[in-house]
């Protein structure tokens, strides 16, 4: 399988945390306060409109994990967040690159609009008019001169000073701008550029009134490129930095999200959750919690401190690795929602695949996808008693098969972890049927096992 492994080498196969909400424009500062809950629908869902009836549940998986494939460089380290617009490389529109699309309003009155909620940056930019040089978008472009809500931050706020890749250059000349303009990239070279903005944001409660969040600072686009579809409209970031949009809530949720992600085969029936605030306490018998690792330059990605993978009665040590973002036992793997496999370093990889092997009585064949390294026939589930447990750094998270394998055809199943050279993720499919709750004031993160379709 080399050569399945040297295309991770150079970044991990990756897609980042994404979400659909169905939003409308209220203003309910109690909900924010007391804590609310939304929908998260997975881009293959029936209620996505990227949902293909003609695919089957492998073709589905198969595609997932191509996806994957195409955003290898998403989590790379990059400092050109402060180049202009032409001076940021180009590439090719392709199809969505998260699991997960989050539909929002933005404006008064209220516009929707399709984006990718991401847990690897922090910005949130959508595709505004006038559209200097945008890639193609199905929905009507946002026009910020009809939201009575709009205004841009000026040079002087402190929301322009603080942020990364801001400046107070016009975009056509280098005379200064009294608008705070701004300039974001990603490692898989996608890049917005445009003006930065307060406007309203409303997001649709489960169990409560619509709520209208005021005053968030927004990305307004006016060029913009990379990896995104004509279906969608740019980002929102979720990430840790000060412009994402759970560091915007802040204190008004406690700093605290979590998500419960259905298993792939109740998708069609069951929506996964999304809660903010008091909704987002993850506690009660058998949870746990973990730290959250340092933040690291040139990212605000969220890093756990894993110590060891158990097989059976077999603890393997994780060990000290040299990761993209340095070296250090501290923080030494991500958590991502959007990314589907779970990638430890190829010797480590080779040691859990090895006593996975010796657990299981299948016959092993190849991938049809050609992606993942260990794979059987078995036309059932069932593999048989397979005990694999994460442990993080005070917290033992156990796997079940739901957790650790994926159905790739009507006969193959295969392992859902793989190697990778320098990103070690810790990925959705593990994270299945598990209520995860992140926490920035107490800079935890917390696992707990659930069965997310009776959420």
């Amino acid at each position: 399988m080399a050569s399945h492994h040297s295309l991770l080498s150079s970044a991990a196969t990756v897609t980042t945390f994404s979400i659909c909400l169905l939003y409308s424009l209220s203003i309910t500062a109690e909900a924010v306060n007391g804590g609310f809950s939304v929908d998260l629908i997975h881009r293959d869902s029936p209620l996505s409109p990227f949902y293909n009836p003609s695919e089957t549940p492998s073709q589905r998986v198969a595609n997932a994990l191509h996806r994957s494939i195409t955003r290898v460089n998403h989590f790379k380290p990059t400092s050109s967040s402060s180049l202009s617009p032409n001076e940021l490389p180009r590439s090719e529109i392709v199809a969505v690159r998260g699991e997960y699309l989050m539909k929002y309003s933005v404006g008064t009155p209220p516009v929707p609009v399709l984006g990718i909620a991401d847990t690897g940056s922090d910005l949130i930019w959508l595709q505004c008019e006038p559209c200097t040089d945008c890639y193609n978008q199905t929905d009507p472009i946002f026009d910020p001169a009809k939201s009575k809500t709009y205004r841009n931050v000026s040079c002087s706020a402190s929301e322009c000073q603080s942020l990364q890749g801001t400046s107070c250059k016009s975009s056509s000349s280098s005379s200064s701008s009294s608008t705070c303009k701004y300039s974001v990239s990603y490692g898989d070279n996608s890049y917005s550029h445009g003006d930065l903005a307060f406007d309203t944001l409303t997001l649709e409660s489960t169990a409560s009134d619509p709520v209208s969040l005021s005053n968030i600072v927004v990305g307004c686009g006016h060029n913009n490129a990379g990896t995104f579809t004509k279906k969608g409209s740019g980002i929102v970031g979720f990430g840790r930095g000060e412009a994402s949009l759970v560091s915007q809530l802040g204190s008004s949720i406690g700093g605290k999200f979590s998500y419960c992600l259905v298993p792939t085969t109740s998708q069609g029936k069951n929506s996964s959750k999304l809660s903010f605030g008091s909704d987002a306490v993850v506690s009660g018998a058998g949870a746990v919690s973990t730290g959250l690792g340092p933040k690291r330059p040139d990212t605000n990605l969220y890093f756990l401190t894993l110590e060891a993978m158990s097989v059976g009665n077999k603890r393997l040590e994780f060990g000290d690795y040299s990761s993209a973002f340095g070296d250090s036992e501290e923080g030494n793997i991500i958590i991502d929602s959007g990314t589907t496999l779970t990638l430890f370093p190829e010797d480590f990889y080779a040691k859990l695949e090895a006593a996975v092997v010796e657990e299981i009585d299948l016959v092993r064949v190849d991938d049809p996808n050609q992606i993942l390294s260990l794979c059987y026939k078995s036309a059932s589930d069932d593999i048989g008693v397979l005990n694999i447990t994460a442990h993080f750094r005070g917290a033992d998270v156990k796997l079940n098969t739901v957790n650790t394998f994926l159905r790739v055809s009507e006969e193959v199943l295969c392992f859902a972890f793989l190697a990778s050279e320098r990103f070690y993720i810790f990925g959705n499919v593990a994270q299945l049927n598990f209520l995860v709750g992140y926490d920035s004031e107490a800079n935890t993160v917390s696992f707990k096992p659930t069965d997310c379709t009776n959420l």
